[in-house]
């Protein structure tokens, strides 16, 4: 049962409109003593006297007061006090040691064209890559969370290539691992001083998602099987892939991507709170 001495870890937060026209957020908690999540509602007034770092996903805090359900599932929230404040992200000594690291990735490929193409991406929005998150709630969503998903993904990659007996391209692996979530420099926004993530809006009215992004970009360079791999990391279409893995007589390297992805996403550095 659900009481206000209890202290929650903050899981997502996020904002929208009522009917009546006011803001009203929406804020789920998760106690760690046993997983339990409760969701609740915070009206417009209440978030007005609320400092929004407080929201931050990992952080722990405790309902001062508020009103339940009878499942104890559901909280109308009216204050909230911070017991505990999760970390930005990764420190930019290590944001700049990460990037190095994809770095000698790109350097390791023997596709001279592919490597000039990633290396001068990587040039142009370097900032932008150092300080995006890898997902709003799902996984590595904190300050640097995309380097920390990229590496996983391209040390997963690395130890794996050589235990398979078809021929899988390193080079094609390796580029794949590094572009399947670059849309994300521009499908989110994350505030710097709060740490909380947002869509941005302008993107996904021009994009759609950051696969679709990641898959134009590599087929516009003319990487096809690169694109492939990107189009297919979400692995079934009402997942958001573009090429769904259930069709026939795929290629075998179309398959990888999404298993190196989900491996990182599900068992990697998830949250703020696991950062040391």
């Amino acid at each position: 049962m659900f009481d206000t001495e209890t202290t929650y870890e903050v899981v997502t937060y996020s904002t929208g409109d009522t009917k009546a026209g006011t803001k009203m957020g929406k804020l789920q908690l998760k106690d760690p003593q046993n997983d339990t999540v409760l969701n609740c509602i915070l009206w417009e007034e209440t978030l007005k006297r609320i400092d929004p770092k407080l929201f931050r996903c990992g952080n722990l805090v405790r309902i001062v007061s508020g009103s339940f359900n009878e499942k104890f599932n559901n909280c109308l929230v009216s204050a909230l006090e911070l017991i505990k404040e999760a970390k930005l992200g990764i420190e930019k000594t290590e944001q700049d040691k990460l990037f190095k690291e994809i770095l000698g990735y790109i350097n390791k490929i023997s596709d001279e064209r592919l490597k000039k193409f990633l290396l001068g991406y990587f040039e142009k929005y370097e900032e932008k890559i150092k300080l995006s998150p890898a997902a709003k709630t799902m996984h590595h969503n904190y300050l640097g969370g995309l380097l920390v998903h990229i590496v996983e993904c391209l040390n997963i990659a690395e130890v794996n290539l050589g235990l398979f007996s078809a021929k899988l391209d390193k080079d094609k692996v390796y580029a794949a691992c590094i572009m399947h979530d670059i849309g994300k420099i521009f499908e989110y926004t994350i505030n710097t001083e709060t740490g909380l993530i947002d869509y941005d809006e302008k993107f996904r009215k021009e994009w759609l998602t950051h696969s679709q992004y990641g898959f134009s970009i590599c087929m516009t360079q003319d990487f096809k099987e690169v694109a492939k791999m990107i189009a297919a990391h979400h692995a079934r279409t009402e997942w958001g892939a573009i090429l769904d893995l259930g069709q026939k007589d795929l290629e075998p390297l179309v398959y990888l991507m999404h298993h190196i992805d989900d491996l990182s996403a599900k068992y990697g550095r998830i949250n703020v709170s696991f950062l040391n």
